[in-house]
């Protein structure tokens, strides 16, 4: 699925509003929230158009239909694309025109496809967490993880969740136009951008990027903006079809599974009594089945919130804490009853490896996208489960390959330069 967004400009409006550091984070200072948005620090305008891919392997191309790009869905654009070949690299043209018979401008991309389930590959892949416009780490570029992750090369990026803020300054969204331009304004970012052209995504989504901090369904709107104004910017801005939960297979080695914490959970005032879920039973009972059905000699979950933990005490909406404590036992139980099975969780600022002491189940934290984002734990607060534990941003990286034709995993955790702060090499 290719995802674009025709805009009626070269280049966002610059970053020009000075900041200060407010405890864990970054703050404009003296923005303006009733402005206009497009005079906005990073506002992008749209612009209505056409747009179609072209895909070429080398040895045959792939040209989709024109697909219109309008201000009802904010001038995005989910382009399907057919069946391609497995293992194979694809150079992208992305043309664009106006009119029909416009000038067509092109922008150029590659990626590679995933492998047949049973071959041996090597695969390599890359996710962090959590990043807010103000707290960016590089004046011109934005984000400096997303350059070191770039240098890796991996074969896909996920995002764990929090891509954007609703609910912080610069602008706060109390409207459907403020909350589109959280989304312009991040995504031009030159690094974010550039890694983008290369790398598929996958995208997760969380409280913020949804609503506000902790949302559930029955969580109070953002001024004149719902929950249901949050799911509809949400696909506007993420390449994915039908269901928001997934798996993807990579080869013989590794198979991920993403799921969905928001749109599903109980409400937060239920009655006493009722059972309480993140998953609901629909997402539940389909991780259950297609996870003992895989034959992946590895096996991982990405979720948006911690599983294993250890949490912070006032936290109330994930499975490492007490509210959801029975889904977290039997999720935890679920994983670990499978060798090569790990959790890669968002949400969280800071990096960390742990090991549940009950299942022996071990998650990975991958940190925020930057050291300003980084916060909310005591660096000298060690617990019995972690392994390691850096309050820094960053991004986790993982190899899956063989040596000796015998299957290793390395998660190795970078700082936002790309310098390696941990790694665990790990086998069945």
């Amino acid at each position: 699925m290719g995802w674009v967004r025709l805009c009626g400009v070269d280049s966002p409006n610059p970053i020009v509003t000075e900041r200060e550091r407010h405890a864990t984070t970054h703050y404009p200072v003296g923005f303006d929230e009733n402005q206009p948005v497009p005079s906005m620090d990073g506002a992008v305008k749209g612009k209505a158009g056409m747009v179609r891919l072209k895909l070429s392997n080398g040895a045959s191309n792939l040209v989709t239909q024109w697909h219109q790009a309008g201000p009802e869905n904010d001038f995005t654009v989910l382009i399907p694309v057919p069946s391609l070949a497995p293992d194979t690299q694809y150079q992208i043209e992305l043309q664009a025109k106006t009119k029909t018979e416009s000038e067509i401008n092109t922008i150029q991309g590659k990626f590679k496809t995933a492998p047949e389930q049973n071959a041996i590959v090597p695969v390599s892949f890359t996710t962090s967490t959590c990043q807010y416009l103000w707290n960016y780490d590089d004046d011109i570029r934005g984000f400096k993880t997303y350059d070191s992750m770039g240098k890796l090369g991996p074969n896909f990026f996920v995002h764990t969740g929090d891509y954007v803020y609703y609910d912080r300054i610069g602008p706060m969204v109390d409207n459907i136009e403020k909350a589109r331009h959280k989304w312009h304004a991040m995504n031009s970012r030159i690094s974010i951008r550039e890694f983008l052209q290369t790398t598929p995504i996958y995208m997760i989504k969380d409280d913020h990027d949804l609503l506000r901090d902790d949302t559930f369904p029955d969580s109070k709107p953002l001024g004149d903006f719902t929950l249901e104004d949050g799911l509809r910017v949400w696909r506007e801005n993420v390449p994915f079809e039908d269901r928001p939960y997934r798996t993807i297979r990579w080869g013989k080695d590794l198979q991920v599974w993403m799921v969905e914490g928001r749109e599903f959970r109980t409400p937060r005032n239920v009655e006493d009594g009722t059972p309480l879920t993140i998953l609901g039973e629909d997402q539940r009972n389909w991780l259950e089945k297609t996870f003992k059905e895989s034959d992946a000699t590895f096996k991982i979950l990405f979720s948006a919130t911690p599983v294993v933990g250890p949490d912070r005490e006032r936290k109330r909406d994930n499975h490492a804490n007490q509210l959801f404590q029975e889904e977290g036992e039997w999720l935890r139980t679920l994983l670990s009853s499978r060798p090569g099975s790990f959790v890669i969780n968002g949400d969280r600022h800071w990096q960390y490896v742990s090991v549940d002491r009950a299942t022996g189940l071990t998650e990975f934290g991958s940190g925020a996208v930057s050291d300003s984002h980084a916060g909310g734990w005591d660096q000298n607060d060690w617990r019995p489960e972690h392994r390691f534990l850096r309050v820094k941003g960053g991004f986790l990286g993982v190899n899956v390959f063989r040596e000796n034709n015998q299957p290793r995993i390395d998660f190795i955790h970078y700082d936002v330069d790309g310098n390696i702060m941990h790694k665990e090499m790990l086998s069945v």
